[in-house]
């Protein structure tokens, strides 16, 4: 089952399984949106809301897994999640927050009681980047520092994804430092990042990796970057002054509603955008080892990830509990989606 598959991105990734010849059953709460896109694939379609997980548990018979895209995640993956324990489902989501990771890591037990796996962050969110915080890992096991960082020029956010963002408005930054989750100013720090297409600025973000990198490799102390403009930085900077008035309820709402009329990359551009990532360990001593990635165009990698994610999952020996990308796939699990280059 598709959860969501009336998004933007939820209906990519629906395309992309269809294409392959997979079957998924098509849910949301949106009926018309659901039912449209049910009827133009000649999928099935179920609607409901995720109010009461045991009633969603009833909408999960004859469902092997849950591939869930309705965000923002830190909303709905909790009743999601209950649902799918309750009944014995597996599932995925293509999260990115921070703190819906660390949430579905401390399920591992729970998870594994129910006989359920538990596989958050399959699509960009944060498939490349956690693999490619494993390979590092492999290349320097006694490392003890952590950086990452991603460039895509021009790139443009979905309704959700936008969504996502001014949930976590007020939350400000995140590190990892000593294994500890750090909150810390939103533009902790600024450097250059030489990617394989060229050194940019970037600024230190909350990204998912924050969390899910630690999980993967235990590397104590991890930051993130996102490669952006004097400008976009200076903005970041100025916002962040204004985030107790931004995350108030009344003025997140508006945000929200505002959020509503964005619809994300057309086909052209997910065709012809790339992604570059960057990553660096490093270990007492001073020794360091640094790679880079080239990958699609981020909704076009997730679409891709995220079935094939769910392709290897169903054909793979049980392991329930609560996973990574590249814990559960392994690090090479990125080699796997059309257009990644290993630099």
């Amino acid at each position: 089952m598709i959860y969501g598959a009336n998004g933007y991105t939820g209906e990519l990734i629906a395309r992309e399984a269809a294409k392959r010849g997979h079957r998924p059953i098509l849910a949301g709460r949106n009926a018309d949106r659901v039912g449209a896109l049910a009827r133009e694939l000649e999928l099935e379609a179920r609607v409901f809301t995720l109010s009461e997980p045991v009633r969603t548990a009833e909408w999960l018979t004859g469902v092997e897994a849950v591939l869930h895209c309705a965000g923002p995640f830190i909303q709905t993956s909790g009743p999601m999640v209950a649902a799918c324990l309750e009944a014995g489902v597996h599932y995925l989501d293509i999260t990115g927050e921070l703190g819906v990771f660390e949430w579905i890591m401390s399920m591992g037990a729970e998870a594994a009681a129910h006989g359920v796996t538990l596989l958050p962050g399959v699509g960009f969110d944060v498939v490349p980047t956690d693999c490619l915080a494993a390979k590092l890992s492999e290349r320097l096991p006694s490392a003890d520092h952590l950086a990452l960082a991603f460039y895509s020029k021009g790139g443009e956010v979905s309704r959700g994804t936008m969504k996502t963002m001014i949930e976590g408005i007020g939350d400000g930054g995140a590190i990892r430092r000593d294994g500890k989750i750090v909150r810390v100013p939103m533009v902790y720090d600024v450097r250059q990042i030489p990617f394989s297409c060229g050194s940019r600025m970037a600024m230190t973000i909350p990204w998912g990796d924050v969390s899910t990198a630690f999980h993967t490799t235990g590397i104590p102390n991890i930051q993130v970057y996102s490669a952006s403009s004097p400008k976009t930085i200076a903005g970041a900077r100025w916002i962040t002054r204004l985030a107790p008035l931004l995350s108030f309820g009344p003025v997140k709402r508006l945000l929200q509603k505002a959020a509503e009329r964005r619809t994300g990359p057309d086909e052209a551009k997910r065709t012809s955008g790339r992604t570059y990532l960057w990553g660096e360990v490093a270990a007492a001593g001073g020794k360091r080892v640094s790679m880079t990635m080239t990958t699609p165009e981020g909704y076009a990698f997730t679409a891709l990830s995220a079935v094939t994610a769910v392709e290897r999952l169903l054909s793979s020996d049980p392991r329930p509990g609560s996973f990574t990308p590249a814990k559960f796939f392994g690090s090479r699990f990125v080699e796997s989606i059309p257009g990644v280059v290993i630099d």
